[in-house]
């Protein structure tokens, strides 16, 4: 794994063309190489800081399978039965290809987002099926929402943090607000949010059923 990721630490995270085209290469080796996912899964009871870094919600399981100290990680997203999610952009750029299943990713445009802007305004300017084989990466300030069947799963690299929060948008209410990384987090939410090792061995589970790794 740190062969792979070695590449991506001197990458400039501000310049998309280069992430993509260098995190491709590493999605690709992932991939070919499901071992690697296997066993950063198998072996995560024996790494609690990388257990504490992962996440379980009612409809999106999120697993970190490698931390670098550079900040780039590389994650499972698990999408379960229900999953939606309202306009955002992110603290960090990101590459992703899909593993399972499909979802629908809609594509508002470029902003820096200040907490002003009218959700109601928001009209998409792309839309995608990323299905199997999908690989995309999106710089930071990308508005998206993404609609998922049940249970896509996909590969993600993401690069560092480069701010500490994230504007989340509901056109439907006209609502938004902010989001925080961890370290702005209370510890009730951080705990109510983090994976316990039997939702773990539940997800590696399924990911053997779906042929996986």
């Amino acid at each position: 794994m740190e062969t792979i990721i070695e590449p991506l630490r001197a990458i400039d995270w501000e310049d998309i063309d280069a992430v993509e085209s260098l995190t491709r290469k590493a999605l690709a080796a992932l991939t070919e190489n499901r071992q690697l996912i296997r066993e950063s899964l198998l072996t995560m009871p024996d790494h609690p800081e990388l257990l504490r870094l992962c996440e379980h919600y009612d409809i999106l399981d999120k697993v970190v399978l490698y931390d670098d100290p550079s900040g780039v990680r590389v994650r499972l997203h698990v999408f379960l039965p229900g999953y939606f999610d309202r306009p955002h952009n992110h603290r960090w750029s990101y590459a992703s290809t899909i593993l399972r299943g499909q979802y629908r990713h809609y594509l508002f445009g470029d902003a820096n987002l200040d907490g002003s802007i009218d959700p109601a305004s928001l009209k998409a300017l792309m839309i995608r099926v990323e299905q199997p084989g999908s690989t995309y990466a999106l710089h930071h300030t990308m508005v998206h929402a993404v609609v998922a069947e049940p249970h896509t799963v996909s590969l993600v690299i993401r690069g560092p943090a480069v701010k500490d929060r994230f504007l989340v948008m509901d056109r439907k209410t006209g609502q938004s607000w902010w989001q925080y990384g961890a370290s702005r987090e209370s510890t009730s939410d951080a705990e109510q949010k983090q994976m316990s090792p039997g939702r773990l061995t539940e997800l590696t589970r399924r990911l053997q059923e779906w042929d996986l790794f």
